[in-house]
């Protein structure tokens, strides 16, 4: 049990990757706080992790919302007594050309990656520093923290500012035994991922299969997608980190599409 007795909150774990994060750290002995824009989705995670509700909890949180995100960190304080790694998960893609990019889907996008990054991060970190037991933040980068592609501005712009973000946390989070990283995923085959491919083809003017072969997976070294226990074990190894060594590093979870 490597996080035995640690308390994680992940946000966006009603599915996907953060669900499986959220899912491996309950494994590993963690109390898990589902934290997602769905109530419903939130609940429904945390109890079939444990139906008990004693290691599991449900938050609603809108990332972007200064209140509610302080108002969900602090019901996982009081449900498990503080606060010892936070996973800043909650992302969604719009894909356009920047000359036709809407400015409100700009900030929209911008806000739930980075907004959302840093009001979930200054409630951790309030707390981290008060409790006196170190921590772990962890943001959910891209390949696209590293690189761009085509008709995702604002979404590579997000992810390569979240690098940042952790490079800032790890010089002031050091003194508190706190320490940031940010991993970052190929693609996986999310619902956020599936939303993409037709709208690329159409974009594009080519198939579906084509995004996937020619776009999506055309730099890995075996075709293959990164999958949500691939992300979730590359989390697992930060939270369970044991010192200082690799704070404010990113690592690329991507088949070897990005290599550094």
């Amino acid at each position: 049990m490597r996080l035995q007795d640690k308390v994680a909150v992940v946000t966006g774990a009603a599915s996907g990757i953060g669900k499986e994060i959220a899912a491996t750290y309950f494994r590993e002995g963690a109390k898990v706080v589902i934290a997602d824009l769905n109530q419903e989705g939130a609940d429904a995670t945390a109890k079939e992790f444990d139906p008990t509700g004693k290691r599991a909890l449900g938050v609603a949180m809108d990332v972007t919302d200064e209140a509610q995100v302080d108002a969900g960190m602090a019901k996982a304080v009081s449900a498990f007594g503080g606060i010892d790694i936070l996973v800043s998960n909650a992302g969604i893609q719009i894909v356009d050309p920047l000359d036709k990019f809407d400015f409100g889907k700009w900030k929209k996008l911008l806000a739930i990656h980075l907004d959302g990054a840093f009001l979930t991060t200054r409630a951790a970190l309030r707390e981290m520093y008060k409790q006196g037991r170190g921590g772990s933040i962890i943001y959910m980068g891209s390949v696209h923290s590293k690189e761009a592609s085509p008709l995702k501005a604002p979404y590579v712009t997000a992810k390569h500012g979240l690098i940042g973000l952790a490079k800032v946390v790890a010089k002031e989070g050091a003194a508190h035994g706190v320490r940031a990283n940010v991993i970052c995923p190929g693609f996986v085959r999310t619902p956020l991922v599936e939303k993409q491919i037709p709208e690329q083809a159409k974009e594009l003017g080519i198939s579906e299969e084509d995004v996937v072969k020619k776009i999506m997976l055309k730099n890995t070294v075996d075709g293959e997608f990164t999958t949500v226990q691939d992300v979730a074990e590359t989390a697992l190894f930060f939270a369970a980190f044991p010192s200082n060594a690799l704070t404010g590093q990113s690592v690329v979870v991507s088949h070897g599409w990005f290599m550094q």
